[in-house]
């Protein structure tokens, strides 16, 4: 976790000069690909109240006479396109573009609070929720107030049908940010919440604080 004698100023000239977030596309299997933007094309990720509006379409792969459309789930600009794959067979994995994601003040602050914060992490991929006491004491008092304890069960896997309690094995300290949400699948090694040791929440707050004043 990072100290008090962190550079802010370092970070935040970082941000400044750079105010982006670089999301690299990869095919979702293996096909024939056919580009549906260009470089430089800006694109959107997906709308409507509840997002359900598909966002721009990225690409298609065609598998056995089989078209699969690709669209995008964030919104930025096209970078990096890899124009010589078009019409090629590629395998799954294969890297084709990146999308520059123009950052927003909320979006930087959760990023520097992740260097900050002591992340908790899938133990395999699977849906998780908090376990019941746990989320009936956020429900209660809100996650900025329930402090955890190691060995506390705090939430429950759930894999192939199959719940399995899981233990938290850290420092004391209080969730404060949450980034998994209940019954959407998340791949293992995923952060799924940050604690934060009591004795520094007034530090975060002085983070989140500066950030707010100073970012425009």
């Amino acid at each position: 976790m990072m100290e008090p004698g962190i550079d802010f100023d370092a970070v935040l000239s970082q941000y400044r000069s750079d105010p982006y977030d670089y999301v690299d596309v990869c095919t979702m299997h293996t096909g024939r690909l056919r580009f549906k933007v260009r470089e430089g094309g800006k694109v959107e990720g997906p709308g409507g109240k509840w997002h359900h509006l598909p966002g721009t379409l990225l690409y298609e792969l065609e598998r056995e006479r089989n078209p699969k459309k690709i669209t995008c789930v964030t919104n930025g600009e096209i970078a990096a396109l890899r124009t010589e794959l078009e019409g090629e067979f590629v395998e799954a994995g294969e890297k084709i573009m990146t999308i520059k994601h123009p950052l927003k003040k909320r979006e930087i602050i959760e990023s520097i609070l992740r260097r900050v914060l002591t992340p908790f992490v899938a133990p395999e991929k699977a849906k998780y929720f908090f376990s019941l006491d746990l989320q009936a004491k956020i429900d209660k008092y809100g996650q900025r107030e329930v402090a955890i304890r190691p060995g506390d069960e705090i939430l429950t896997m759930s894999l192939m049908k199959r719940d399995t309690p899981v233990y938290y094995p850290g420092e004391p300290g209080i969730i404060h940010s949450v980034y998994f949400k209940p019954g959407v699948s998340v791949e293992q090694g995923e952060p799924l919440i940050g604690i934060c040791p009591e004795d520094k929440l007034a530090y975060i707050q002085k983070i989140i604080t500066r950030v707010k004043a100073e970012w425009e």
